[in-house]
């Protein structure tokens, strides 16, 4: 049997998509694009390697994951329901919850480290080049920082349906320009909101400095994102800047399918039950509570979420948010949320903070 193939077979769990695009020189080695050489030169110096710099010798902390667990940004610990549960029952649910949860963030950034390696062939400009080396790097420690991380809980659930779409979605867009909306954007934006609120909602110590670690490198991937789009979108073409801005919602909805619909409420569930909770009781429980998992979410800045209350404000400071584009998005919510939030996410008045990496060391 040849290596490649005792390979295969210890690694079975593997599959491919296309991924066809223009690779592009830049025979200019002077700075073009200052910002992004500056952000070059911070993500060098603020490089951290995984099992040296987190504090992995205490494992998790048992109780405090318990005590402040939350699934999707829902403070479900700050219910009674949960907090009438046995505690074996209470560490098992969050566990496994938090294991989920974490596989699908796993997965997202081994698509964010492929979509970087491809944005080093594909930008035109070397400081753009030069900036997602950096990403590259940062990506595969993440990979082996969550991986590490869920090892502790359980095992390595499967990617959800919408997610895979859409990475691969972005990896196989022809365009850098998609590429760069789709993951810079969307999908490190998201992540960003996301790991930024898990962490200033857990006061599990291992999980707390890892996601800090990873948002501090998220501002950086978001905001290169932001200057590079602001430096090319305005001399795009009407018809060029539209199919971006389409992208950009079509990228955006399905990462929020991916956090939502039957399919997944299922798995959740049946984790769930799995864990000693029946299901229904447990949703019907937690629907008495609505008002004061909305009181908790209010206070921790969960108003709007992070379509409207970040990406939104992303899109409109590149450029990329229209009438057009509010209509798709008031469409979207309208057919998953209910006219009242539809009308209410659309109201948002939520600005992209000025300082991504200090945005994301409040509550650190």
């Amino acid at each position: 049997m040849s290596e490649a193939s005792e390979l295969s077979g210890r690694h079975p769990r593997t599959e491919s998509t296309h991924a066809a695009f223009a690779a592009i020189y830049d025979w200019n080695y002077e700075p073009e694009i200052d910002e992004l050489r500056t952000l070059y030169a911070n993500a060098l110096e603020r490089q951290w390697i995984a099992l040296r710099d987190l504090a992995w010798q205490g494992g998790i902390d048992r109780e405090a994951l318990t005590r402040t667990f939350s699934m999707g940004g829902i403070p479900i610990a700050e219910t009674r329901f949960w907090q009438e549960l046995p505690l074996e029952v209470r560490w098992n649910v969050a566990r496994t919850s938090a294991a989920f949860m974490l596989s699908n963030f796993l997965h997202g950034e081994q698509g964010a480290l492929m979509v970087a390696a491809q944005l080093v062939n594909a930008v035109p400009h070397t400081d753009g080049k030069f900036y997602a080396a950096t990403q590259t790097l940062d990506e595969a420690r993440h990979v082996e920082v969550f991986a590490a991380y869920i090892r502790q809980l359980e095992e390595v659930h499967e990617i959800s349906p919408g997610l895979k779409d859409l990475l691969d979605s972005v990896i196989g867009a022809g365009s850098w320009l998609h590429k760069a909306v789709g993951m810079q954007v969307v999908t490190e934006g998201l992540a960003l909101y996301f790991f930024r609120d898990m962490r200033n909602q857990t006061r599990e110590p291992l999980l707390q400095q890892l996601l800090t670690y990873v948002s501090r490198d998220e501002a950086r991937h978001t905001g290169y994102g932001i200057k590079y789009l602001c430096f090319v979108v305005p001399g795009l073409a009407p018809r060029e800047r539209r199919e971006l801005s389409d992208f950009a919602f079509e990228t955006t909805r399905l990462l929020m399918a991916s956090r939502a619909g039957n399919t997944l409420r299922e798995r959740v569930l049946a984790m769930w039950r799995g864990a000693g909770v029946d299901p229904g009781e447990a949703l019907a429980r937690l629907a008495g509570e609505r008002d004061l998992i909305r009181e908790q979410l209010a206070r921790s800045g969960g108003r709007y979420g992070p379509v409207s209350g970040f990406i939104i404000p992303t899109l409109r400071k590149i450029g990329l948010y229209d009438e057009r584009t509010a209509a798709s998005f008031k469409e979207m919510w309208t057919a998953t949320q209910g006219a009242e939030a539809a009308e209410r996410y659309a109201a948002s008045d939520a600005e992209l903070p000025e300082d991504l990496e200090a945005w994301v060391n409040e509550g650190a």
